[in-house]
């Protein structure tokens, strides 16, 4: 089983320019990747991905309401209506993430509608939202996630301050004043701050996935942080659009730094097991 853990796509009318906002911010192309649903079950679909962990997230507070809208009506589409969109027999299916917004004034109420929805999980992301990981306005969202709720948070950014609203000492503060919150640092835990997850966050209880990372890595410093975190809690991930799911994966087998059971593990066995795919 093969499990993308970050894919992000986005409705119709505006998928086009939030990658080319993405391809600005991160001077990277999506290669005429669109981020529409439909694009994003067909290169997923080719790429032998099973399940992918779709992913919104409101960059404005009153962007709340219509991107969880979008991602619900996502969920309640079966097998047939995703083969008529992508135009495939199968398809990858999509795992529904919502998203919060720290300005926007009913995220308690909203994250219970997920919930009923059947959300499993929210992304967050400081830099384009605008605020810090360890803010003490964020502990009352942390609080309500629970036990139930994923937290994915993006983490890092391409140009590494300590001052960065994400940085995997601000992670690491947020784990310790939330020990049963359920984490995923995306990026190996910090876009660029890998020297930083390798002494703060490797070895502690929170997943990472593999987005954004396997082409930008030193190799070296690679292996020392999966050493020391271990494979049980790693996740593929290949930031669609901005990454392309058939050429990480080819990536990660290419690297040779994991076993056959591991590789399997990584690729899919450890997010089945998470989000509690049957």
């Amino acid at each position: 089983m093969i499990i993308d853990f970050h894919c992000h796509a986005f409705a119709k009318k505006i998928s086009e320019k939030a990658v080319a906002f993405l391809e600005n911010y991160y001077g990277i192309m999506a290669e005429k990747r669109r981020g529409d649903l439909k694009d994003a079950l067909t290169i997923e679909t080719t790429a032998g991905v099973d399940y992918f962990v779709l992913l919104v997230a409101a960059t404005k507070p009153e962007q709340v309401i219509p991107a969880n809208n979008w991602v619900v009506d996502v969920k309640k589409l079966g097998a047939n209506e995703l083969s008529l969109l992508s135009g495939l027999p199968r398809t990858a299916q999509p795992i529904i993430f919502g998203t919060i917004h720290p300005y926007y004034k009913d995220n308690q109420n909203e994250l219970q509608r997920l919930r009923a929805e059947g959300i499993k999980g929210i992304k967050i992301h400081p830099e384009f939202q605008g605020f810090g990981l360890d803010d003490p306005k964020m502990y009352p969202l942390y609080e309500a996630f629970g036990e139930d709720l994923i937290l994915l948070t993006h983490v890092g950014d391409k140009n590494p301050h300590p001052d960065n609203p994400s940085t995997p000492l601000k992670l690491k503060k947020v784990l310790r004043n939330f020990p049963r919150l359920r984490v995923v640092a995306a990026h190996l835990g910090g876009y660029h701050f890998w020297n930083d997850t390798l002494t703060e966050l490797a070895g502690r209880d929170l997943y990472f996935d593999l987005s954004s990372t396997l082409k930008y890595i030193d190799p070296v410093l690679l292996k020392e942080i999966i050493n020391r975190h271990g494979t049980e809690k790693l996740l593929f991930g290949s930031d669609y659009p901005i990454g392309d799911p058939a050429a990480e994966l080819q990536l990660l087998e290419e690297m040779s730094i994991f076993t056959s059971s591991q590789f399997e593990a990584v690729a899919g066995l450890n997010a089945q097991r998470l989000l509690a795919i049957g």
